[in-house]
């Protein structure tokens, strides 16, 4: 897609989808007896091209979340003087050697899952003069491949959290593929309600209008905002 025929083309296409994917939002917020404007749209921008960013930003979208800090720098380092209100989102795991340019960059890292992550990224804000909104992930599946806090230790972290008086706001998680995935939806609502949280980061492109039923707060969604997308090699 190189032509400005084709970027045009993309563009209708994009429009269309935001349009769809807003008017969803809106049915299920309805359905739930929630409004709209609690939920957050977080456009997963992992492996697009310029083009495809710079389309979103046209249409007015400014939350966006990316998975790896490298790819985010090169993305939105050069874009936040032009786009002041830019909010980025990592929602990919958090490698330690990472932690100090990913304070730098994002408002809200939604993947802290260890003591150690805290003590760090608390350790990077004060030398930074950054203040975070921080999620905990939670491994609500207990799926050995996916990062994420266990169930059971999450009292505990979240505990450690409070005590270092470090900014926690909710909790986000990955339903296990081809799952319920109200059913672990409404666990994690169920486990955040338990440690006092209000903010849930749950549903993607193909479950959304159940996360919002249960509570999601923020719905990241990649593909069906932005087509499918190209694939890249994990280092």
């Amino acid at each position: 897609m190189t032509g400005s025929v084709d970027r045009d083309s993309y563009a209708s296409e994009f429009a269309a989808r935001l349009q769809q994917i807003r008017a969803q939002i809106a049915l299920s917020a309805r359905t739930a007896h929630r409004s709209v404007t609690d939920i957050e749209l977080v456009a997963v921008s992992k492996t697009l091209e310029d083009y495809q960013i710079d389309t979103a930003l046209q249409h007015g979208l400014r939350v966006f979340g990316e998975n790896r800090v490298a790819e985010a720098e090169a993305h939105w380092a050069h874009r936040r003087a032009q786009y002041p209100d830019l909010k980025l989102h990592l929602i990919g795991p958090l490698q330690s050697n990472k932690i100090k340019r990913a304070v730098a960059l994002f408002d809200v890292i939604e993947t802290v899952e260890s003591a150690a992550q805290i003590d760090e990224i608390a350790g990077q804000c004060a030398r930074q003069n950054r203040s975070l909104s921080c999620f905990i992930q939670v491994n609500i599946g207990a799926e050995p491949q996916k990062s994420g806090v266990a169930i059971a230790h999450l009292p505990r972290l979240a505990a450690y959290a409070r005590a270092r008086d470090f900014p926690i706001d909710g909790l986000m998680a990955i339903p296990p593929q081809g799952a319920p995935a109200g059913l672990y939806f409404g666990l994690l609502k169920k486990l955040a309600a338990r440690e006092g949280l209000e903010r849930l980061s749950m549903g993607m492109s193909n479950d959304y209008p159940a996360a919002i039923a249960f509570g999601a707060t923020a719905i990241r969604i990649g593909t069906a905002l932005f087509g499918e997308r190209k694939q890249i090699p994990t280092p």
